[in-house]
C-alpha cells in the first residue's frame, strides 16, 4: 500500500467496518441510544428481482433522438407509401412522421455507426450501411425493427445503398479504399455480381425498370448494366458490366448527386457537381445538356417525375423542369446562422449567412421536399405549389460534438426561468441549447417556428463559423485555406440551485455566468489556462454560495457566488488534469475533486479571518485513473468512476470505500461517466465502448443496458420526474431515454421514504430541542468528522447485511446478481408491496421504540400495532420496525 501524507491514508479494499444500527429514530451525539435492535436482511429499499438478459435490454427504450448524422443524401430517405422520413443518428435509424411529429427507432446490433440507409419502394425494408471493420449492409423489417438479412461482402465501410425497383437486388458501394460494389440477391443472401472502382463513389440511383444504375464520384459517372450480369445461369459471382458516361470537357469534375429520371424521363439520368453543374444524360450515356447553377458549390440532387432539386451552397435548393431543364424558382431559404429561434421570425439581414444543404429527399405522397442542412438542421417543405412553398416541420440539432448536458432544477413558485422539464446542452458547435420536450402549451414560453422542442439557443461569444460541421465534404478540406480550430466551444456548465444562473467553461479555459431570465452575459473570466472539465454549484442546505471551477490545468478555483463571483480560494492539489468536482454535506460543507492522477481529495471548510478556506482532510490514492464521479442525495456517498471498469462508493464524511463493483457489462474500455439518479437508487454508468448501463446503486446489479451512440457518451442526467435518462454524445447527438415503470417507481418509492424520514427526524428535532447539539468542528487535517452509531441511516442498515466481498474489485466472473432474501408472496409485483408497506407504515406512525402504553392493570408494556391489513403477508411483518 502506498503511504501518503499528513491526514491522508493508502485505500484498503477491506472498506471499514460500520457499528450496529439502532432501531427507531436516529440519536444525537451526548445523549443515550435505544439498544441495538438484531440486524435485520430483509430489506427496506424498494429492489428490482432479477430479471433475464431479454428484460434487462428493454427495460429501458428510447424516446426521442434530437440529432443527425446523415452527412450526404445516402444517409436520407422517404418511404415512399406513408412519406415517412429515416435519417442516420449514430447507431439508430430514426423513422420519423413528420404530421404526428413522432420517431420510430431501429437499432444497429452490431453497434457500428451507421454510414447508408434507404427505404425499399414498398416502405416495408430498410437497407442500411456502415461504418467500420468488416461492415455488413442490413436489411431491417421496418413494422418489427428487427434485422432480415446480413450481408458480409466489404472491409471498410459503406458509402451507399439502394434496392432496385422490382425489389429483387441490393447495391451495396464500399468506400475509397474498399473498392468494391456489390450487388446481391438480398432474399437467397448472395453476390450476384461485382466489380471493382478505384475512384470515391458518392452516390447512386437505380433506373425505374430496374436494367441499370448510376454511380457518380470524384471524375467519375458509370453505368452499370444488370441485365447482362445477372441472366446466366451459374451460380457464382460475376463480373459487374459497367460503362463510362461520356463526360467531355467536363471529365475533371467530382460528381456528387445522381438520380435516374422518373416517368417521360426515365430514360434520362440526371447529375451535379460539387462546381455547381447539373448535367442530364441520354439513354447512350452522352452527356445531352448541363446548366451552370450560379452558385459556388452544389451539393445534392433530387426528383420527381416532373421536377428537378439541386441543393446548394448558403441554404439554396433550386428548382428544375425535369424534360427542358427550365429554372422555376429557388426554394424559401431556412434560418440564418446564430439566428435567435426564441424571436420567431425576423426579417432577412442583407449580410446573414445561412447553412449549406447537404441532402435532399423527395415524398411523391404529399410532394414534400425534405432538406438537410450543413448545421443539422432539418426542413420539410411543402412543395405541391412552388410558387407558395410551406414549411410542414423543422428541427434545429447540435452540429458537433455534445460535451454537457445539465436538467433545470424544479421550482413550486414562480421562480423559474424556464418550463417544468427542460434541460440544457452545450457543444464544440460554439451554443448552449435549451430544450423541453413538453408538448402542452406554456403561456411563458410559446412554441418558436423553428422547433417544437428547442426554447432558445446562447451563441457563445457570437460566433457563428464553427456551426457548418466541417467534417462535410472531406476531399476539400486543403481547399479551405486555414484548418479550423478544433479548440472551439463550450465544454462545460451548471446551472445554480436557485435556478437563476448559468456558469460555462470553454475549451480555452474562459468562464462565463449568464443570467437565464434574459440570457444577459454578467461575468466573464479567463480563469484557467486550458479547457475547463468541471463546474460545480454548492448546496443551498450548506447555507453557502459557491462555485468551483477545475481545469486541465490541475488548478481549482473556488468562487464566491454572493460576492460577485469573487475568487476565495484557488487550490492545486492535484498533478494532473481535473476530472470531477462534488460539493458535499448538509451542514458541514466538504469538496471533493478526482483527477487522472489517480488521487481523490476530500476537503472541509473553514472560516477564517480572510474568508472561507477549504482544507484536506483525506487522500485516497487509487490504482486506476478516476475520470468522473457523483454524490447521492443523502450526501453520504460518493460514487467514482474507473479506468478499470468499476464503480468505487466512497464515503464522504472519512473517504474510507464502502463498495465496489462492476460498472460496465462488457470487458474492454474504461468507465468514463457515472451519475446518480435523484433520489440515490440507482446510477448509470457510460463507457467508452459506447454502451450505457443502470446499476443498482446498493447492490450492483445490472438493471439495464442501453446502446445507440457512435462516439463515447460525454454526459447523461436523470430527469427530476424520474421518467427519462438523458444522455450526450460526440456524435453530435442528443437521446431521450424512457425508464420503464417498475425503474420509475423504485426511484419515486425511494423519494417518499427519504422526505417520510425527514418529516420524522424533524419531528424528534422538535421534542430534542431542549437539548443543544454538540457539533464535531474540523480544525486540523487530520481529524476525521465521523458519524456516532446513533446517526447511522437506513443506508447503513443495507450495507450492514452486504458480504465483505462487495468490498473488493470484483472479478469478470464473480459478479453475480444479489441473491438476498425477495419477498415475492402474492401476484403484486414487488415495488408495489414495497409501497403497501410504506403506506401501512405511513398510515401507522409507530410509536418511538422506547414508548410504552398503558395496560388495563395499569403497569406500563410496549405498543401494540394495528390488525395487519388482508393483503399483507404475515412474513412482511419482519420488515417493519420494532
Amino acid at each position: 500500500m502506498a503511504a501518503v501524507g499528513s491526514g491522508g491514508y493508502a485505500r484498503n479494499d477491506a472498506g471499514e467496518k460500520l457499528p450496529s444500527v439502532m432501531a427507531g429514530v436516529p440519536a444525537r451525539r451526548g445523549q443515550s441510544s435505544p439498544p441495538p435492535a438484531p440486524p435485520i436482511c430483509l430489506r427496506r429499499r424498494t429492489r428490482l428481482s432479477t430479471a433475464s438478459e431479454e428484460t434487462v435490454q428493454n427495460r429501458v427504450s428510447l424516446e426521442k433522438v434530437l440529432g443527425i448524422t446523415a452527412q450526404n443524401s445516402s444517409g436520407l430517405t422517404c418511404d415512399p407509401g406513408t412519406g415517412h422520413v429515416a435519417y442516420l443518428a449514430g447507431c439508430v435509424v430514426v423513422i420519423l412522421d413528420p404530421k404526428e411529429n413522432k420517431q420510430q427507432h431501429i437499432f444497429n446490433t452490431a453497434r457500428k455507426s451507421l454510414s447508408a440507409l434507404a427505404f425499399s419502394p414498398d416502405g416495408k425494408y430498410i437497407v442500411t450501411g456502415e461504418n467500420g471493420h468488416r461492415p455488413a449492409v442490413r436489411i431491417w423489417d421496418v413494422e418489427e425493427k428487427n434485422q432480415v438479412a446480413e450481408m458480409l461482402g466489404h472491409k471498410y465501410g459503406v458509402a451507399c445503398v439502394a434496392f432496385s425497383p422490382n425489389m429483387k437486388h441490393i447495391v451495396s458501394m464500399g468506400y475509397q479504399h474498399d473498392m468494391v460494389l456489390n450487388v446481391w440477391d438480398w432474399k437467397k443472401d448472395i453476390v450476384v455480381a461485382s466489380n471493382k472502382v478505384s475512384c470515391r463513389v458518392i452516390a447512386l440511383s437505380f433506373s425505374e425498370d430496374s436494367s441499370y444504375f448510376v454511380t457518380v464520384g470524384n471524375r467519375h459517372v458509370r453505368f452499370w448494366f444488370l441485365e447482362v450480369s445477372t441472366e446466366t445461369k451459374v451460380t457464382s459471382t460475376v463480373p459487374l458490366v459497367g460503362r463510362s458516361g461520356i463526360l467531355g470537357e467536363l471529365h475533371n469534375n467530382i460528381f456528387c448527386g445522381v438520380a435516374c429520371g422518373r416517368g417521360r424521363m426515365a430514360g434520362s439520368t440526371f447529375c451535379v457537381s460539387y462546381s455547381g453543374l447539373l448535367c442530364q444524360f441520354n439513354e447512350k450515356r452522352v452527356l445531352e445538356k448541363w446548366i451552370n447553377l450560379k452558385v459556388s458549390l452544389s451539393s445534392c440532387l433530387c426528383v420527381s417525375q416532373e421536377l428537378i432539386f439541386c441543393g446548394c451552397t448558403d441554404g439554396i435548393v433550386r428548382i428544375f423542369q425535369a424534360h427542358s431543364l427550365h429554372y422555376l424558382a429557388n426554394l424559401p431559404k431556412p434560418h440564418y446562422l446564430g439566428v435567435d429561434v426564441a424571436q420567431g421570425l425576423e426579417p432577412r439581414k442583407a449580410e446573414a449567412v445561412y447553412p449549406d444543404t447537404v441532402a435532399l429527399t423527395f415524398d411523391p405522397i404529399h410532394q414534400w421536399l425534405s432538406c438537410v442542412y450543413k448545421d443539422h438542421s432539418i426542413y420539410i417543405w411543402d412543395v405541391k405549389d412552388i410558387n407558395r412553398v410551406g414549411k410542414v416541420w423543422s428541427e434545429l440539432f447540435h452540429s458537433s460534438y455534445v460535451w454537457n448536458v445539465e436538467v433545470y432544477p424544479e421550482f413550486e413558485d414562480q421562480r423559474a426561468c424556464l418550463p417544468s422539464g427542460s434541460f440544457l446542452t452545450c457543444s464544440s458547435d460554439n451554443t448552449i441549447r435549451f430544450w423541453n420536450l413538453d408538448s402542452s402549451p406554456d403561456s411563458h414560453w410559446q412554441k418558436n417556428i423553428f422547433s417544437n422542442t428547442l426554447l432558445k439557443v446562447v451563441y457563445v461569444e457570437n460566433d457563428i463559423q464553427h456551426l457548418q460541421d466541417m467534417s462535410h465534404f472531406p476531399d476539400r478540406g486543403s481547399e479551405n485555406g486555414t484548418p479550423m480550430d478544433v479548440k472551439a466551444g463550450v465544454r462545460v456548465m451548471q446551472v445554480s440551485p436557485d435556478g437563476q444562473h448559468l456558469a460555462s467553461g470553454d475549451r480555452s479555459g474562459n468562464l462565463r455566468i449568464h443570467e437565464l431570465h434574459f440570457m444577459d452575459e454578467l461575468v466573464k473570466v479567463e480563469a484557467h489556462d486550458a479547457e475547463v472539465l468541471c463546474l460545480e454549484y454548492s448546496k443551498p442546505e450548506t447555507g453557502l454560495t459557491l462555485l468551483a471551477s477545475a481545469s486541465r490545468d490541475r488548478l481549482i478555483h473556488v468562487l464566491n457566488v454572493e460576492k460577485n463571483y469573487n475568487l476565495e480560494q484557488t487550490l492545486d492539489d492535484h498533478s494532473s488534469s481535473i476530472t470531477a468536482i462534488k460539493f458535499a454535506g448538509n451542514r458541514d460543507i466538504q469538496m471533493i475533486s478526482c483527477g487522472a492522477d489517480k488521487s481523490i481529495y476530500f476537503r472541509s471548510a473553514q472560516q477564517g479571518s480572510d474568508g472561507l478556506h477549504f482544507v484536506r482532510t483525506h487522500h485516497v490514492a487509487e490504482k486506476t485513473t478516476l475520470y468522473d464521479m457523483d454524490i447521492d442525495i443523502t450526501q453520504k456517498y460518493v460514487a467514482v468512476a474507473c479506468q478499470d471498469r468499476n464503480v468505487r462508493v466512497y464515503n464522504t464524511v472519512n473517504g474510507k470505500q464502502k463498495k465496489c463493483y462492476k460498472g460496465s457489462q462488457g470487458d474492454e474500455g474504461s468507465l468514463l461517466k457515472v451519475h446518480v439518479d435523484p433520489s440515490g437508487t440507482f446510477l448509470a454508468t457510460s463507457c467508452s465502448d459506447k454502451s450505457i448501463s443502470v446499476i443498482d446503486f446498493y447492490s450492483g446489479e445490472c438493471i439495464a443496458k442501453m446502446f445507440g451512440h457512435s462516439e463515447i457518451i460525454t454526459s447523461m442526467k436523470f430527469t427530476y420526474d424520474c421518467h427519462h435518462l438523458i444522455t450526450v454524445s460526440g456524435d453530435s447527438c442528443v437521446f431521450i431515454w424512457h425508464l420503464g415503470p417498475e425503474i420509475t417507481n423504485c426511484m419515486k418509492q425511494h423519494l417518499l421514504e427519504i422526505d417520510h424520514r425527514q418529516q420524522q427526524q424533524h419531528t424528534n428535532d422538535k421534542k430534542r430541542s431542549g437539548h443543544p447539539r454538540q457539533d464535531t468542528y474540523v480544525s486540523t487535517p487530520s481529524e476525521i468528522h465521523s458519524l456516532s452509531p446513533g446517526e447511522q441511516t437506513e443506508d447503513d442498515l443495507e450495507e450492514e447485511c452486504e458480504p465483505e466481498e462487495m468490498l473488493k474489485t470484483p472479478s469478470k466472473d464473480s459478479l453475480d446478481p444479489d441473491p438476498r432474501c425477495l419477498l415475492t408472496n402474492g401476484k403484486l409485483p414487488l415495488w408495489a408491496k414495497r409501497l403497501g408497506t410504506m403506506m401501512w407504515q405511513m398510515a401507522w406512525p409507530s410509536t418511538p421504540s422506547a414508548a410504552t402504553s398503558p395496560t388495563a392493570a395499569g403497569q406500563s408494556g410496549p405498543a401494540k400495532s394495528p390488525s395487519r391489513p388482508s393483503w399483507m403477508p404475515r412474513t412482511w411483518i419482519a420488515t417493519l420496525p420494532p
